[in-house]
């Protein structure tokens, strides 16, 4: 299978960037939106947005969802759960059973 031609592209803030897929994200306006500090900035962008599509912005709200579920979403893969296991435990929480 041959990889598809990259396009330019432009997104509603104005930057312009080259893709090969049809995914919108524009990676500088990803890159802006990264967050700085707390558990979401040790995560990949698309798993940083799969919690944050879901409503999981804290690790209280992490620690209400089991593995099994988080894996369950969208951009959300298991090289992740470590991180986020580590990230719970650090503050004395874990994943539902």
């Amino acid at each position: 299978m041959a990889a598809s031609p990259k396009t330019l592209r432009t997104c509603d803030n104005g930057h312009q960037y080259y893709k090969s897929t049809d995914c919108p994200t524009c990676p500088v306006c990803e890159q802006q939106a990264a967050p700085d500090s707390a558990f979401l900035s040790l995560l990949s962008a698309p798993a940083r947005r799969a919690l944050e599509h879901n409503g999981i912005t804290s690790l209280q709200q992490l620690s209400t969802y089991s593995e099994k579920e988080i894996l369950k979403f969208h951009g959300m893969g298991p090289a992740s759960l470590p991180k986020l296991r580590a990230a719970l435990e650090k503050i004395g929480l874990s994943f539902k059973d």
